[in-house]
């Protein structure tokens, strides 16, 4: 009897050592996902937010991301409802609980293409239509300042129109089962 006690106690042990692991490698990850929010056009919070979620196994109320994270009701209320602005969440009712749920969108592909689009939107367009509008001006055809301002506005903005029908092509394609495919032989 004393030998399977023994036996319990280390497998007990053992558990709570590899949940531990497990819960500090899940904060690494959160806060290496809100690092790289930055690259996306997001604040860390926010990113921090969209992590704590995309591994939530059941939809998540405010208070329990407030708690995971550290944050204050206003940051948590703020993020979410920009994610939920990105696509990137939705809203979880269930009948008879006032409370407010959140739940990641979990397929990679279609979070790529999310962000592919909301990118698109908010930062290219916007430039693509200040480089239009910049090459389209009249200049005095002996200034060669502003000669070669038309010049490389005008191929940025056929580049810029490229990556932009290029964005345009993937943001569409997140059901596709050939976008992972053509990415992965790049």
């Amino acid at each position: 009897m004393h030998f399977k006690l023994a036996k319990l106690s280390v497998i007990t042990e053992s558990l709570v050592m590899k949940a531990e692991e497990f819960k500090k490698l899940k904060e690494d990850f959160i806060a290496q996902w809100g690092t790289l929010g930055s690259c996306w056009g997001i604040n860390r919070t926010m990113a921090q937010i969209h992590a704590f979620l995309m591994m939530a196994v059941e939809p998540t109320d405010t208070n329990t991301v407030m708690d995971a994270l550290k944050i204050s009701r206003g940051n948590a209320n703020s993020n979410l409802r920009d994610l939920v602005g990105w696509g990137l969440i939705k809203r979880v009712t269930y009948p008879g609980d006032r409370k407010e749920y959140f739940e990641a969108e979990k397929d990679v592909w279609a979070m790529f293409c999310i962000i592919a689009r909301e990118r698109k939107r908010r930062e290219i367009d916007p430039a693509l239509n200040l480089l239009q509008s910049s090459s389209s001006n009249s200049f005095n055809q002996n200034n060669e300042e502003q000669q070669l301002f038309l010049k490389q506005t005008a191929a940025l903005a056929e580049f810029v129109q490229t990556a932009s029908s290029a964005l345009d092509k993937i943001a569409r394609a997140e059901q596709s089962k050939v976008l992972p495919f053509i990415v992965k032989r790049l």
